[in-house]
């Protein structure tokens, strides 16, 4: 299946281990998402997000979200949807 970049890490806050994400299209919870930079390259399922730290289900383009991420990840790795 071809992926879509659905957004970019604008921040990592690695003491919780979430990632904010500036998003370019709409995301919602039970999405399936691949972040690829640097060496990295993983994929997770969106189990919940937080629009400034609200717990929402979906998210549009332009929101800025933080989920919890499985790896480390820097500002500017990609994330496409799968």
């Amino acid at each position: 299946m071809a992926k879509k970049q659905i957004g970019v890490v604008s921040n990592y806050f690695e003491h919780v281990g979430v990632a904010a994400l500036k998003l370019g299209a709409a995301l919602k919870v039970g999405d399936k998402i691949k972040i690829v930079g640097g060496e990295k390259e993983f994929e997770q399922e969106i189990k919940s997000m937080q629009v400034q730290h609200e717990k929402v289900e979906k998210a549009k383009k332009g929101d800025e979200v933080g989920i919890k991420v499985g790896e480390k990840v820097r500002k500017g790795y990609r994330v496409f949807k799968v």
